[in-house]
């Protein structure tokens, strides 16, 4: 999941877990100021700061699609989809001081796990899976299927194997394969298309956007970003940097005499069917931004986990302002009473020990 369902909390939310521009410190005033007025993101908030928030190395961690994707078959009935890339070498995470001693002995960690374990063959992998919801379903689904604060309870759409993720070798040049990669939720094939996620729906033009900012408006041409069977044929932009040769009847877009490829009709989106009014509204679904964390913390985490979760928040909140503390824990409280209830003990503590 994520901490924010609408994109145009999106600046606002970064902007609180940079420096402070005063100090130039990490500020959890700041975290904890935006958390408290937007509680959706307590179930992201739970992970966060989890031992699942600290994975002991790259190999060790799941991944997730988390937004709600749509598959759409040949006789163009559409499911909703949600990705999981389950790791085949176990989950393992690091507990607060084991995460303090690492990152002055190595920061390069996990980089360097990876690193070595392809180097010596033990090349790391993932199986992909896939919760699978008929579309009817999905309009009618008690958790609001297009908010990336939620999940889909795996005892109402269990996972479905459908592949394997492998690494089995390193780049041979990290900024060239790496820091020049450029990811975006839009590369879509056909079949596979984007939901009314409103997350998924800003981060289809904002990747890109921020992929021309920082290498430059022909990062499609960089070696990494192109597709390998293709010469790309349909990029019009003739120049900045990668500017390539083009082809001097390629310059007019879709023109009488150019060589542009013809539109695949096998690519073309499912249409739907929209009403109702359009603007910006208040989130009104009747879903609460508690029961999922709660249920997370009460369910899913051991005793073990439970107190490494509130001594993690213990920690980070009692840094915090009077004002903004007594607001997290009332946040707390209503994701788990005693949870809150323990933090606000555990702050108390610390604070006498520190005097």
């Amino acid at each position: 999941m994520f901490f924010i369902r609408d994109p145009i909390k999106f600046p606002e939310f970064i902007h609180t877990q940079k420096r402070c521009p005063a100090s130039n410190l990490k500020d959890p005033n700041m975290a904890w100021d935006f958390w408290t007025k937007h509680t959706e993101a307590m179930h992201q908030v739970m992970i966060l700061f989890s031992s699942r928030g600290t994975p002991d190395g790259y190999r060790k961690m799941n991944g997730y699609g988390s937004h709600t994707f749509k598959w759409v078959n040949k006789n163009g009935e559409a499911f909703f989809i949600k990705y999981h890339f389950k790791t085949d070498q176990g989950v393992h995470n690091l507990s607060a001081d084991e995460a303090d001693r690492l990152k002055s002995e190595n920061a390069d960690y996990s980089t360097q796990d990876l690193y070595e374990s392809i180097e010596k063959g033990e090349f790391p992998s993932w199986k992909c899976k896939v919760q699978i919801m008929p579309e009817a379903e999905g309009l009618e689904y008690k958790w609001d299927i297009f908010d990336i604060t939620k999940i889909w309870p795996h005892s109402d759409y269990p996972l479905i194997d459908v592949g394997k993720l492998v690494l089995d070798r390193n780049p041979t040049n990290y900024h060239v394969e790496t820091e020049q990669s450029a990811f975006s939720p839009g590369h879509f094939v056909p079949g596979i298309e984007p939901s009314n996620d409103k997350m998924l729906q800003g981060r289809l033009f904002s990747y890109p956007d921020t992929h021309r900012h920082r290498l430059g408006p022909n990062y499609s041409n960089i070696k990494i970003n192109c597709p390998y069977r293709v010469q790309d044929k349909s990029n019009y932009i003739i120049a900045g940097p990668h500017a390539k040769e083009q082809d001097k009847d390629q310059e007019i877009y879709e023109g009488l005499f150019n060589k542009h490829p013809a539109s695949d009709p096998k690519a073309a989106l499912k249409k739907e069917a929209l009403t109702g009014e359009t603007g910006r509204f208040a989130f009104d679904h009747p879903n609460d931004d508690f029961a999922q964390p709660g249920g997370l913390y009460r369910n899913v985490f051991d005793e073990e986990e439970q107190q490494a979760v509130a001594e993690n928040f213990a920690g980070h909140i009692g840094a915090c302002k009077p004002e903004v503390m007594e607001k997290a824990i009332e946040v707390l409280k209503k994701v788990d009473e005693n949870l809150g209830k323990k933090v606000k003990l555990l702050i108390e503590k610390n604070s006498k020990l520190t005097k």
